[in-house]
């Protein structure tokens, strides 16, 4: 496999690009539930517990407020990780792959000597990928299993670990409360949640819409704490 360096300035990206919105199943079934995945719940609690940790972290830092202000999509963020995180261990599950604590602690130890610094390492982490002290395991586990998923179908690329991601997301079926928006199975990513009722609303009142260079940009997402 065709390796490229990763460090903790690289944090899954492409989680947040916005994608084409399908419409999921809405989780009122499962109050108190940010998403459902496979039958196993991703409580609102620990979500909101992830992103307080976030938030601790950037009170405590120089760059507070800069930090905050361009984090707004946090608890979306927060939550597309934790669905992906579910996918992508299915999808290594079912190719067989597993990651040791080892493994964990060598590609975090090669990711403190590139920062040069436990304490760079944490600030990179907060600054460039919205991660508190205690996520960054979690997202180097996410490095480490990308890689050896890749490496066991013969990936090159994130584009081609995509259909093993896809079937494993459709394998799993994702229930996202609307709170948070919809997961696109499609491009494994969390898409923007419009109701029924407001695509009615807006395509009613298209005749009366503004000019186009004075629209919003479709799909931007509301901000989430």
């Amino acid at each position: 496999m065709h390796r490229r360096r990763r460090t903790a300035l690289s944090v899954s990206v492409a989680l947040l690009a916005a994608g084409p919105l399908l419409t999921a199943c809405g989780s009122t079934a499962h109050p108190g539930a940010a998403a459902v995945v496979g039958g196993e719940r991703i409580e609102v609690s620990a979500l909101q517990a992830e992103v307080k940790d976030v938030r601790t972290a950037q009170q405590n830092s120089p760059q507070s407020a800069q930090l905050i202000k361009d984090s707004g999509q946090l608890g979306r963020v927060k939550l597309s990780n934790l669905i992906f995180d579910k996918v992508l261990g299915h999808a290594a599950d079912q190719a067989g792959v597993s990651v040791s604590r080892k493994e964990i602690q060598d590609a975090r130890a090669a990711m403190v000597q590139q920062a040069g610094g436990e304490d760079q390492l944490r600030q990179q982490a907060l600054t460039n990928g919205g991660l508190a002290p205690d996520q960054i395991d979690a997202y180097v586990q996410r490095q480490v299993t990308e890689q050896k998923l890749a490496a066991k179908i013969g990936a090159r690329t994130q584009q081609d670990l995509l259909p093993a991601l896809v079937k494993a997301s459709k394998d799993l079926g994702v229930d996202v409360n609307p709170r948070y928006g919809s997961w696109n199975a499609s491009q494994i990513q969390l898409a923007d949640y419009q109701a029924p009722w407001i695509a009615k609303t807006k395509q009613a009142a298209a005749p009366q819409a503004a000019p186009e260079d004075q629209q919003s940009t479709p799909g931007d997402p509301a901000s989430t704490g």
